[in-house]
């Protein structure tokens, strides 16, 4: 029996155009919902799909949190008069009840149904919910939806927001547009900044709970407080005077806490949220909203090979989502505790999390769907070439992909594991053992692992999905074995080196502290209000060496450097960058070059005495690579042992290192055919219309030419190399600097009757023409020209 939508929709305003959706579909599978915030598409969309489509099967929606996949699943099933798990379902991790009709889900679960069953059968329909939010999940299930939408006509793929761009969402979809009219309420919308917004201190938190508690007690109606995560809601909550009911809603509650807020009775309160509020959910009489403005986001550090969560000004869609849900219900009021400044200066848009996340799952995800690396699957945003890699690389340690990026037995056997593949390689390694250490490190822990404890349901759940196993369950090699480059040995009492070749601080108050070998799970950048650079270990176990070591691997080798001219050797015994032991030992002669290019990889090219010659061309070949990139070298980067040889040679039988001239060496790197284009790229010498040619410096980054202003009269343009404007520092008769510019044009047409007026009568021998355009260009006074 079909869904009556005349009483589901009773109210919504986007009944009023939920009648055009089974003839938007009949022109086309793919379909933008676009509806502001309280129209009740996430209510009406999917029964009106499943009476559009019949008897095609069931229609799946993803909403982005699991609060908002059950909130939704059982709105839907009271107003049509039935149980959860009847017409009506929704499953998310550890709670599964299917309908016949309308599943809800989150976007982690069907992409996980979609790598099972690429086909989808017995679904008719996938809706994604609030695909504006760009999380990594949703943009994947996006995107192979639509490849599933390409090859079955019979099914179709909904993508629903309210505030996404729909005409470039369509655009990328092939898809026709159902429009909803916003129906507001006014705001009446005010700022009200704190000093120290952005710190780490509770003043800011408790400056949210009393403004927040004032319009509460002013207006008799509930208010929602934004704040970027768990810490800051219960820093907020512990500010809310004892008379005014307060309640927490984010993503680590169970589902029994998080339904608390969602239920109303009657009573004014205060509900703290973290972004788990701003779409897709509903908190009853709201209509106060407290808004700090602030979202918590995922940011890889490429340098370190890291990603964490950091705290920054949210992008104004955000801030607007979050001000509309205090007119769901009638006339609202939003406080804004930032400047009007913040609002007006922060970035339109969301940064997809694809372009900031670390990408090891979805890679992974990607590979068992057919895509490797993506290729070829029609993403909204392509992943960053430098995190793919990474991810790739991390993929290939596990063994889960090939050298190709197709996925191997070992990757598909961790796809089916809901967890991070490097969770997943521990927990199959351990066994079930391992389910509690697996479940703390799956839940962004903090502190020490060893002393954490997770949800019991979620232990239970891991355990029943391994057997086997080495039966471990140290935390510390528990979480060596998930994350290895992340194994760190102490250098001081805060200082730690870890495998990486990172180095990371160990606050002073961490139980950990003292501890001599750590197993780290989450170390991020540290923020500018920590008062210092570089990354911080948040969370990690101990681990013994003798296991650290074995899980890391120990490596053995002969370094040489020279002291006073002659090789000196130490046999170097390391686990990655964390040196263990170096022992003094003798070099022998056939070994000594392959040892110094050791050295040299190590401690780089200072040790030797650099020409004027030598250093002109690494100055040219360093510039060309930046400008052009491969096949021009990156000298820096060039392995010694091939264009070192015969230098190194010299120097294991008693060369010294000053007497070595590095040109030629530079030459060997010199890459053919394209050498022979070196000289009209980047070359050693400028003709300037005086006919002289003085040197091109390239030691700058960009191409500079010193020349005597008189020299280059007549001269229109800065000529190019490689692309970038040569820059002149054009000097006085003395050879004092006179003016810097890479646009000559300019120069004479502006600047330069300043610099003649001030030069002609301190230099009034040389020429100062009104018109340097058509005066000869000379390097001679007046009277030797």
């Amino acid at each position: 029996m079909d869904f009556n939508l005349s009483a589901i929709g009773a109210g919504l305003p986007v009944a009023e155009r939920i009648g055009a959706l089974p003839g938007l579909l009949e022109d086309a599978n793919t379909l933008v919902v676009q509806a502001p915030p309280g129209t009740g598409k996430t209510t009406l969309v999917p029964p009106a799909l499943a009476n559009a489509l019949g008897s095609g099967g069931k229609v799946i929606v993803t909403a982005p949190r699991r609060v908002a996949v059950r909130a939704a699943a059982r709105r839907l099933a009271q107003l049509d008069g039935t149980r959860v798990g009847e017409r009506v379902g929704y499953s998310i991790r550890g709670e599964h009840k299917p309908g016949q009709l309308v599943e809800f889900v989150t976007p982690g679960v069907l992409l996980r149904r979609l790598l099972s069953d690429p086909a989808l059968d017995g679904v008719a329909a996938v809706a994604i919910d609030e695909v504006h939010e760009r999380q990594l999940d949703s943009d994947l299930v996006l995107a192979m939806a639509l490849e599933v939408a390409q090859l079955r006509e019979d099914f179709a793929l909904v993508a629903m927001s309210a505030t996404l761009n729909a005409a470039a969402f369509a655009e990328h979809l092939g898809a026709q547009v159902l429009s909803t009219p916003a129906v507001t309420h006014p705001l009446d919308v005010r700022y009200s900044p704190h000093p120290e917004r952005g710190t780490r201190g509770r003043a800011y938190y408790e400056h949210l709970a009393a403004l927040a508690a004032a319009e509460v007690r002013a207006q008799g109606h509930s208010a929602l407080v934004f704040v970027p995560g768990v810490r800051e809601v219960e820093d907020t909550l512990a500010a809310v005077p004892a008379d005014i009911p307060a309640l927490p809603l984010h993503g680590r509650l169970d589902s029994e806490a998080q339904d608390a807020a969602l239920n109303d009775d009657g009573t004014p309160r205060i509900v703290v949220a973290t972004s788990i509020a701003e779409s897709s959910l509903t908190v009853p009489d709201v209509r106060i909203v407290v808004d700090s403005g602030l979202s918590r986001v995922p940011r890889r550090d490429a340098a370190r090979g890291m990603t964490g969560l950091v705290t920054i000004t949210g992008a104004k869609s955000t801030m607007d989502q979050r001000a509309g849900r205090a007119g769901r219900e009638g006339p609202g009021t939003v406080v804004r505790a930032f400047a009007a400044a913040d609002y007006a200066n922060a970035a339109p848009d969301i940064t997809p999390d694809i372009a900031t996340s670390d990408l090891t799952q979805a890679c992974l995800q990607l590979a068992c769907w057919g895509t490797p690396r993506g290729e070829g699957l029609p993403l909204v945003t392509p992943p960053p070439p430098p995190a793919l890699a990474d991810a790739q690389s991390t993929l290939r340690t596990l063994g889960a992909v090939a050298e190709d990026g197709t996925v191997t037995e070992m990757g598909r056997r961790l796809a089916t594991l809901p967890a991070d593949p490097r969770l997943g390689r521990a927990l199959l390694e351990c066994g079930p053992a391992a389910a509690e250490v697996v479940a703390v490190l799956a839940d962004s822990p903090s502190g020490d692992i060893a002393r954490a404890q997770a949800p019991k349901r979620e232990v239970e759940r891991l355990r029943s999905l391994v057997s086997g196993g080495t039966g471990c369950a140290e935390a510390g090699v528990v979480t060596g074995l998930a994350f290895p480059q992340r194994i760190a040995r102490r250098q001081g009492d805060n200082d730690c080196l870890l495998v990486s070749g990172t180095r990371a601080y160990l606050p002073p108050d961490s139980a950990l502290r003292g501890r001599e070998w750590l197993a780290i799970a989450e170390v991020t950048r540290a923020s500018a209000r920590e008062g210092r650079a570089g990354a911080t270990i948040r969370a990690a176990a101990a681990i013994d060496e003798a296991a650290a070591l074995e899980i890391i691997g120990v490596t053995e080798e002969l370094r040489a450097h020279l002291v006073d001219g002659a090789v000196r050797g130490k046999k170097v015994r390391r686990a990655g960058a964390i040196e263990l032991s170096a022992t003094p030992v003798a070099v022998p002669p056939e070994h000594a070059a392959q040892a110094l290019a050791a050295g040299i990889r190590e401690e780089g090219l200072g040790l030797f005495t650099w020409s004027d010659k030598a250093t002109a061309l690494r100055e040219r070949l360093d510039f060309l690579h930046a400008q052009l990139g491969e096949p021009w070298p990156d000298v820096a980067a060039a392995d010694p042992a091939l264009w070192l040889g015969p230098e190194l040679d010299a120097m294991a039988h008693g060369t010294p290192a000053k007497k070595v001239d590095l040109y030629p060496a530079l030459q060997r790197l010199l890459p053919w055919p394209e050498a022979s284009r070196l000289d009209e790229l980047a070359p050693e010498r400028l003709e300037v219309p005086s006919g002289s040619r003085p040197r091109i410096s390239y030691g700058e980054g960009r191409p500079v030419v010193r020349v005597k202003l008189q020299e280059c009269f007549g001269l229109e343009e800065s000529p190019r190399c490689a692309g970038i404007a040569v820059q002149f520092h054009l000097l006085s008769p003395a050879g004092r600097p006179l003016a810097v510019t890479d646009d000559l044009r300019s120069f004479w047409s502006g600047p330069y009757a300043g610099v003649r007026a001030e030069m002609r009568g301190r230099y009034p021998k040389h020429p100062w023409p009104e018109d340097p355009w058509t005066a000869p260009a000379t390097a001679r006074t007046k009277n030797r020209m």
